[in-house]
Parts: C-alpha cells; sequence; structure tokens
C-alpha cells in the first residue's frame, strides 16, 4: 500500500513540474554559484536570474547576457530572480559601474527544478549518526554534497550506501536562522537503531524549501488592534496624553500618568456608555404621589451581596433546611400519654392478694 501510495505522490510531483514548467520561463535560468560583491543581495545555488530588463532569459548563451549588461553602464539593470527558498519571483535593481560593467557573479545554465532536490529531516533518532552530526528535526534541509551531483528521491539514499562506516560531508539548510552549514556525519548500520542516518527523510512538492522566518516585511503585530504596544527590540515608550485621558473618561476613574508604562495595553477602538454620575441635590419634598419610585443607586458589593443572601434563602426553603434561629419543634409524647381504648371490659383478678388492671389492646 505504501508503494503504490509513494508512486502517486511521485506522479503528482511530476505533473506539478510539468505544470509548472512553462509559469517557471521554461524551467531555466542562470544559477548564482558565486557572489563576490557584497552589496548585491543575491544568494549563491538558492538565486536563479530568470529575467533581465524586464525580458524573459531564453537563449543560454551567456555573451548575449553580459552585453545587455555592459550596455546598462552608468545606470541600473533589473534582474527578475527566482528564489528557491520559498519558491517566489521578484525584480531587484543592480547598479552597473562605468569603469568595469560586471556585476561580480559566476553564472551557471541550469533546470530550476535542481533546487527542488532536497530532503527535509523529519525526525531523528537520539545516539543515532545523525543525532550526533547534530542535524535538527523540522527545521533542517539537505540540500547538496560536495562529494558530487544527487539527483532523484533515491539519489541520498544511494550516495549513503556509498559511505557506509565511512565521513559523508553534506550541506545543510536552517530555514529557522536562514544559515547553510557544512556536515560531517558518519552513516551506519551498527549503531544500534533502524537506517544508516537515524533519521526519516522527506522528498516532494511538501518538503521544499520554504521562506526563510526573517524575510518578509512585518506587519507590526499588535498595531492594529492597541495603541502605545511595547514591541520586541522597541525602546519604551509612554503613551499619549490624548490616549491617557481617552483612557480615563471610558473607564469612570482618575489617575495620573507617571502611572501608566510602556507596557499597558490600551484599546484603539474602546467604546463603551459615560458613567452613570451621581445626582447634584436631593429634593426633599419626596416624589409626588402616584408617580412610580426610582430605584436607589446599589454599588455592586452591596448587590452582589444581597443577591447571594436571597439565593440562600431560597436553596434553604427548596431543602427544607431549619432556620437556626427558629424554635425547636415539640417533643414527642411519652408512654404516659397513650390513650387508652374506649369501651374495653375491665376484670379484676384476685392474684395473691393484690388487684391489676388489665385493658384489652
Amino acid at each position: 500500500m505504501f508503494g503504490a501510495l509513494n508512486r502517486f505522490i511521485s506522479r503528482l510531483d511530476s505533473d506539478a513540474q510539468h505544470s509548472t514548467s512553462r509559469d517557471r520561463y521554461n524551467a531555466f535560468g542562470f544559477q548564482v554559484l558565486r557572489n563576490k560583491n557584497s552589496e548585491i543581495l543575491i544568494e549563491p545555488w538558492y538565486d536563479f536570474i530568470i529575467g533581465i530588463n524586464g525580458r524573459h532569459i531564453e537563449n543560454p548563451d551567456p555573451a548575449l547576457f553580459t552585453t545587455e549588461t555592459r550596455n546598462c553602464a552608468g545606470s541600473s539593470v533589473a534582474l527578475t530572480m527566482y528564489s528557491a527558498k520559498g519558491q517566489r519571483t521578484l525584480t531587484i535593481d543592480i547598479p552597473v559601474p562605468t569603469p568595469s560593467p560586471t556585476l561580480g557573479l559566476t553564472l551557471q545554465w541550469s533546470p530550476l527544478a535542481i533546487a527542488d532536490q532536497v530532503w527535509h529531516i523529519l525526525s531523528v533518532t537520539p545516539s543515532s549518526p545523525a543525532d550526533t552530526a547534530g542535524l535538527l528535526p523540522y527545521s533542517d534541509y539537505i540540500v547538496g554534497t560536495p562529494e558530487g551531483h544527487v539527483h532523484g528521491e533515491a539519489g541520498l539514499g544511494e550516495l549513503v550506501e556509498e559511505y557506509i562506516s565511512r565521513q559523508l560531508r553534506l550541506w545543510v539548510f536552517n530555514h529557522e536562522y536562514n544559515v547553510t552549514r557544512l556536515v560531517t556525519i558518519t552513516p551506519s548500520r551498527s549503531w544500534g537503531g533502524e537506517g544508516a542516518l537515524g533519521c526519516v527523510l522527506g522528498f516532494g512538492a511538501l518538503h521544499k524549501l520554504p521562506a526563510p522566518l526573517s524575510e518578509g516585511p512585518v506587519e507590526g503585530p499588535g498595531e492594529a488592534l492597541f495603541e502605545g504596544v511595547k514591541l520586541s527590540g522597541e525602546q519604551d515608550r509612554a503613551p499619549s496624553a490624548s490616549a491617557v485621558s481617552s483612557l480615563k473618561e471610558n473607564m469612570g476613574f482618575e489617575t495620573t500618568t507617571n502611572q501608566f508604562s510602556g507596557n499597558l495595553l490600551v484599546p484603539a477602538s474602546l467604546t463603551s456608555p459615560p458613567p452613570l454620575q451621581p445626582p447634584t441635590s436631593v429634593p426633599t419634598g419626596g416624589p409626588p404621589k402616584g408617580a412610580r419610585r426610582g430605584k436607589k443607586a446599589i454599588s455592586p458589593s452591596v448587590a452582589f451581596d444581597e443577591y447571594f443572601k436571597e439565593e440562600e434563602q431560597k436553596s434553604k426553603e427548596e431543602d427544607f433546611a431549619p432556620d437556626s434561629k427558629a424554635a425547636p419543634p415539640p417533643p414527642p409524647p411519652g408512654k404516659s400519654g397513650i390513650p387508652q381504648a374506649s369501651g374495653a371490659g375491665e376484670g379484676k383478678t384476685s392474684t395473691e392478694g393484690t388487684n391489676t388492671e388489665e385493658a384489652a389492646v
């Protein structure tokens, strides 16, 4: 069953690659192998140049790309980049110097699908070769090896079999820290567990390289809902005077500004009815006849006490609980108080000279 499922997923992956090849400008581009210009934010291996000055690159001749770049000397050239991290496309403008109109990039014409040949670390068994090498589950991706090219889902397994009990170097990308490191691992069959590496790998459309967590504009968490929020890496700041005055008016109490700090969350759209104001004067004559008496203002604490007392009284009545202050019930009647049956015949019997009365019961 698992073999059929794997074949079905492989078929989906191949169909996805064929369907997206047309959208990825024929799935070819100039892969960046080396970047000598630190001012250009282009990552080797992960970035591909698929367009220049608004035109798609369809000819693999590097001379045409070099000529187009030199024609932009003294200005800037617009490069359309495809990033394997997150499978995103963006356009960047790079200034081209006049004396030497070069970009400082080493390029190679390659298919974009080569960036999909990655293996996702899903789990790592303790005390395994993968654990000893420092591989991290979920956040690590094996993207290549200096030992040679690895193609296909079974390519890494075949390479591991060749390096049993020998050191194998792997390029590993961590998307949480956005770093690529060289890991040395020694595959073994005698480490005491399953597999030569001791880890579970994922491959295919569901395990492509994600975008790093540090990329993308931060949309200011909390700024849309709250004002005066202290964000991570932000200096302490006090709320504005208008926010403090609005808070005092809405909450119905007075306070001073120095009682607030930058950690106070002030709702941006706090809508509440104005607090009840006590009457300034009380009429002495009392309400007119026939008029309905107004309810007396009761503080919340007193209202809760009366409510609990009322509920306690109802509970006692429902449970027939006797009141502690009530008089105790009368005691049961004694034996002498039992009435004798009327109409019973009285018989007098002399026994040893003593008269006894018997009643028929």
